[in-house]
């Protein structure tokens, strides 16, 4: 195993942690607690796992995914030119962009819950996951280094 094997690993275990609880918070959590709790009840339990899913993302995951990812384009020899090229470039290029729409998308989405906006909120951890999987597809497309 090299430095760049166990960089590529942080990088795609923290895009998993990130992917998986957003799919678990949809489909594990929600439903159970939808069913079994009063309105109350369903909100503390929610928003306490909202808070503890942000405050992963902000302090390990988000740091984690930028540094790896960085230093792993760094190390596949991409440059700001190679971005607009066709190939592994172009595939980082839509990566990249996709995950910035995800992060603004998870973060409108904890400014409306705790707004009270609810049917925006949920648009918003919809188009999150969505993305998030757009995000993990096309980077199963980026060739191995």
């Amino acid at each position: 195993m090299t430095w760049w094997t166990a960089v590529r690993f942080a990088h795609v275990l923290s895009a998993m942690l990130w992917v998986g609880g957003q799919l678990t918070v949809s489909l594990v959590v929600l439903p159970p607690a939808r069913r079994l709790l009063d309105e109350r009840g369903r909100r503390r339990v929610l928003d306490a796992v909202g808070r503890r899913f942000g405050l992963l993302t902000v302090a390990a995951l988000l740091p984690v995914q930028l540094a790896t990812g960085v230093a792993l384009a760094w190390h596949n020899g991409v440059t700001w030119a190679a971005l607009a090229g066709p190939g592994y470039g172009r595939l980082l290029a839509i990566k990249m962009a996709l995950f910035c729409a995800v992060m603004v998308a998870a973060a409108l989405h904890g400014w409306a819950t705790g707004a009270g906006r609810a049917g925006f909120a949920r648009g918003m951890a919809v188009a999150s996951l969505a993305g998030s999987v757009g995000v993990v597809l096309v980077a199963t497309a980026l060739p191995g280094s």
